[in-house]
């Protein structure tokens, strides 16, 4: 009485082919490339240009926003002294340099 009738539903849609999948991956792989792995590595080869071209005097900031003039460069080449002022000296990893400030930098601070 109450009960309507129940009718069978056509066909299931057919899936996407393999092709749809491979070419969907393959635009996702070229998306992850020039969205994350590219920048990543250009950031990473100019902050080895950046540790390679460092010497004794240069300005530099800090990843923990210290700035200092490098005093001295270790024997192992992986540890700097940075000079705070004219009596502070630090020892940091080289690593965490961020950038080289102009000459001057430190005195207008």
């Amino acid at each position: 009485m109450f009960i309507a009738n129940a009718y069978a539903a056509g066909p299931a849609p057919q899936g996407g082919g393999t092709m749809e999948l491979v070419l969907m991956l393959a635009i996702f792989g070229l998306i992850f490339y020039f969205m994350i792995f590219r920048p990543q590595s250009k950031r990473v080869k100019e902050h080895k240009n950046l540790m390679s071209s460092l010497s004794k005097g240069d300005e530099v900031l800090t990843s923990g926003g210290i700035v200092g003039k490098i005093a001295k460069i270790g024997d192992d080449n992986d540890y700097i002294l940075l000079a705070l002022n004219d009596s502070t000296q630090i020892t940091i990893k080289k690593d965490y340099i961020a950038a080289v400030l102009p000459k001057g930098s430190i005195q207008s601070l």
